[in-house]
């Protein structure tokens, strides 16, 4: 045991500083004891995204007292994934959350090889069609519901009553349910309020899946083509391609919606421009799962986490009340299943 933590301590002096000095640590292998480890996606903990959001649910949940001891690895490297999951799991870690679809696989794998952890996969979908460990689930998020709602945003606070999305990809299930139904919403809010908007989505489709999310001049160009044809809202959904598409907008007067976390934190340079983001409520989900964990509840398989939308930060003076009404009660029949979107859970086969 002293040999692994000084492996850790090694690999991770700045988690040590941040969770408390190694010496406090509990034997987690000790029945009773429960130790949580975070595994983040490529970059750091602090990222202000994924990597972040569930750092903190991990840290409330220890705060609520659901956990005795939590630590984390940032992962520099994709390879190092699975020695960072083995570090946590021979030191006796009673549950890992591993951060990201990339990590998918090799978070499968684990939870095959250490069937006594259990292991929660943030935005990780667990197929239904084939076997899933019974120690391990995948935090998935209503991304159709965040859609809906920046969507009916745009469209009622659209000008031209022309609104775009540049999308990563909609071969990836999650895209596709934000950008459909940031449709669905625009289509919602237009039956409401008795107008008609003119909405465009593009998917970065002509390329393979890998880089239709890295193409920040892709987005912006994208983005470019849609304001100069009158489109005067802008949902970026797809990683480095959405973030491109959102800066060109904004710089070129246009108003941007973020996606996946609060953006206007992220994005200082569109930030005066940003009305709103759709938004995955990561902590809360994978804080209720070490809490179900706890009491002996823990759910294998899928787990639908929700989503969202941000605050409207610097355009909060801008948003009318019959505005805001209305996407108060969007968001209360989402929420309780009196509204629903209409987007399936993945584009479906031609």
């Amino acid at each position: 045991m002293k040999k692994l933590l000084g492996i850790i301590f090694v690999l991770l002096p700045a988690a040590l500083l941040l969770t408390g000095c190694l010496t406090s640590q509990p034997d987690c292998s000790t029945a009773g004891v429960i130790c949580v480890g975070l595994v983040t996606d490529v970059g750091k903990v602090d990222d202000k995204s994924f990597n972040q959001s569930a750092w903190e649910g991990v840290q409330n949940a220890k705060r609520d007292g659901y956990a005795d001891w939590a630590q984390y690895i940032e992962t520099a490297r994709a390879q190092d994934v699975d020695q960072s999951i083995a570090l946590f799991a021979n030191a006796g870690y009673s549950i890992i959350v591993t951060v990201g679809s990339d990590l998918g696989d090799s978070t499968r794998a684990a939870a095959a090889e250490y069937p006594n952890t259990r292991f929660i996969g943030v935005d990780q979908y667990q197929d239904p069609t084939k076997p899933t460990p019974a120690n391990l689930v995948g935090l998935n998020f209503p991304e159709d519901q965040a859609g809906f709602l920046v969507g009916a945003l745009a469209a009622m606070m659209s000008q031209s009553h022309k609104i775009g999305a540049v999308c990563g990809s909609d071969a990836l299930p999650a895209d596709w349910r934000y950008c459909e139904g940031y449709k669905a919403g625009a289509a919602y809010a237009d039956q409401q309020k008795g107008t008609r908007t003119e909405v465009t989505v593009v998917y970065h489709d002509d390329v393979d899946i890998t880089q239709a999310f890295l193409d920040q001049p892709w987005g912006a160009a994208t983005a470019d083509a849609m304001i100069t044809k009158g489109v005067d809202v802008v949902f970026g959904a797809g990683g480095e391609t959405g973030n491109g598409a959102i800066i060109e907008a904004a710089q070129r007067g246009a108003d941007v919606i973020g996606s996946d976390t609060d953006q206007y934190l992220t994005l200082p340079v569109a930030a005066p421009k940003m009305i709103t983001c759709a938004i995955k409520l990561i902590a809360p989900g994978v804080q209720d799962l070490i809490e179900a964990t706890k009491n002996g509840q823990f759910p294998s398989g899928n787990y639908v986490g929700q989503a969202g939308f941000s605050p409207y930060h610097d355009q909060d003076s801008n948003i009318p009340p019959d505005v805001r009404d209305l996407m108060a009660r969007i968001n209360k029949g989402l929420l309780d299943g009196s509204l629903q979107t209409g987007v399936s859970n993945s584009k479906p086969s031609p």
